[in-house]
Parts: C-alpha cells; sequence; structure tokens
C-alpha cells in the first residue's frame, strides 16, 4: 500500500477500534445473521465473517481495497468529488458533513487505480456506512469517470457494489445517474472493455437497476441481498409469499443471475484468476 492509502486505513482502523473497543480481546460481537456472539478478534482475522454462520458482515471501501489489491498498487482516483444539495434539502449537506468526519470518506464510492496479483484494473467502491451507499450526483459522476479511465487506459473494470438504491436527497438528478453510469458502461463494453461487477450486502435499488447488472462477469459474496425493491416491499405489491431465500446471492445463482458466489478470503485468488485469463494471450 502507498503512503496514503496506508495512512488512511491505519486511521480509519484505529477509530472503529476506538469507538467499537474492537481491539479488546474479550469484548464479543452479536452476530445479526445467526444471534450467536463471537469474540472481535474472531471477526477480524475472518475479514468481517460471522465464525458460526459465515454471515458476511459489510465492510467499509479502503478496507476491503486493503484486503484485495497488491501492497503500494493503491491509487485513488477522483477523491476530491463531494456531494451536491441540487434541491437544498433540508439537513443534508450537515448529514454528509458528519459521515465524512465519522468514516474519512468525501461521498459513498471510492474509485481506484490497483493491481491483483500484478493485474492492473480500476477499482469502484461502494460503501454502505456513507448513507447506504446510495447514489447521487457524485457518486454516480465518480462511477463514469473510473469507467472512462478504464476506457482511456485499456484496463479492466472492476466494481462492488453496496447500496440502498438512488439518493432521496436530489431527487431526480440522482435518478439521472442511473443512464449516466449505463451508459458508460455501454460505451466502455462495446469498445472491448471488461468489466467485472461483484455484488455485497445489501444491494438494491437504482444500483442494482443500472451498472451493477451490467457486467460481463457477475461475481457475488455469500448471502447478499440483490434486487430493485426490498422482499417485504414484494409481498405487500402481489399479495403473495415469496420463494424462501428469494433474491439472495444463493437463489439468483441457481436462477441464471450470477455467475459465481465468492467468499470473502476468496476475492483475491478469484479475481486474479479473471482478469489475467483476459489478459492479452489469457496467461494464467
Amino acid at each position: 500500500m502507498n503512503r496514503t492509502f496506508s495512512r488512511r486505513r491505519d486511521r480509519l482502523l484505529v477509530y472503529r477500534s476506538m469507538r467499537e473497543n474492537k481491539l479488546s480481546s474479550t469484548r464479543r460481537t452479536k452476530c445479526p445473521e445467526c444471534g450467536e456472539e463471537s469474540a472481535d478478534l474472531e471477526w477480524e482475522r475472518g475479514l468481517q465473517v460471522c465464525p458460526r454462520c459465515a454471515f458476511h458482515s459489510p465492510i467499509g471501501a479502503y478496507y476491503r481495497l486493503s484486503t484485495i489489491l497488491d501492497p503500494g498498487s493503491f491509487q485513488e482516483l477522483e477523491e476530491k468529488l463531494v456531494p451536491a444539495d441540487p434541491l437544498a434539502f433540508p439537513g443534508y449537506p450537515a448529514k454528509v458533513a458528519g459521515l465524512a468526519e465519522s468514516t474519512g470518506l468525501s461521498d459513498a464510492a471510492v474509485a481506484a487505480l490497483g493491481r491483483v496479483e500484478d493485474h492492473r484494473a480500476v477499482f469502484v467502491v461502494l460503501d454502505s456506512r456513507f448513507l447506504m451507499g446510495s447514489m447521487g450526483t457524485a457518486v454516480g459522476e465518480k462511477v463514469t469517470r473510473a469507467v472512462e479511465h478504464a476506457e482511456k487506459k485499456k484496463l479492466p473494470l472492476v466494481i462492488f457494489s453496496a447500496s440502498g438504491g438512488a439518493r432521496m436527497q436530489e431527487g431526480i438528478f440522482s435518478l439521472m445517474q442511473m443512464a449516466k453510469t449505463a451508459a458508460a458502461i455501454q460505451r466502455f463494453q462495446s469498445r472491448g472493455g471488461l468489466y467485472i461487477s461483484c455484488f455485497t450486502h445489501p444491494t438494491t435499488g437504482g444500483v442494482t437497476a443500472s451498472f451493477a447488472s451490467l457486467g460481463d462477469v457477475i461475481l457475488a459474496e455469500p448471502g447478499a441481498l440483490i434486487g430493485f425493491a426490498g422482499p417485504r416491499v414484494i409481498e405487500q405489491t402481489i399479495g403473495e409469499k415469496l420463494p424462501e431465500g428469494f433474491q439472495r446471492a444463493e437463489y439468483l445463482l441457481d436462477h441464471g443471475f450470477l455467475d459465481q458466489i465468492v467468499p470473502r478470503d476468496q476475492w483475491r485468488a478469484v479475481l486474479a484468476q479473471l482478469l489475467a485469463l483476459h489478459e492479452k494471450g489469457g496467461r494464467t
């Protein structure tokens, strides 16, 4: 990791440890999925995956990149892009400022150049800690610029999605990002670009309905909730009970929406293999 990445990650991890006392060997965390408690150190060693039921807890963008990229290869792109307030939505600027302070993020997406086992690519990671990873004008613009950068440099594109959808505080300006990002992806793919889309828990709404579902290869973490409307909304709308596990990664894999489910500790190996196979000459 370069100095900027290392300092930022270390600062965020220290702040998180101070807030949640994660460095304590006696503190325990209750899994929101199975309800069992495990030592925080077990969660840390398992990359925030429950040691009991393998529930993949949402993680931050910089943390995820640190588990995937080669040391020293991180180079952030468009880090100064910040949310606009086109509707003068009450309390929105203060909310954004507070989240920027608490998370170290400028918005809900981080874009970067990096390498995975020496294979170069452009990466975008959405972070659910920032307004549930919702897509406003800055997130849409950052995704679009990352796509265009990948096209210009003739590099593969890897996007990790985690989102509640469009950002309501930006109204129609947020919804416009769906068309903008999808169009950028289409241009990139039509010129031979490789796009690997990675779904994490949860990915819903406008992000699912736009760039996240357009990958040449579509992957997901175990148990990830993936859909447009949530299952409760669908059940209330159609007046029927949904199938067991509906909208979960395993259900979508069985029904042809996903190409593979990738546990968190295997992302680096899987991405390295895919990037190698698609390089000139297809070296492995």
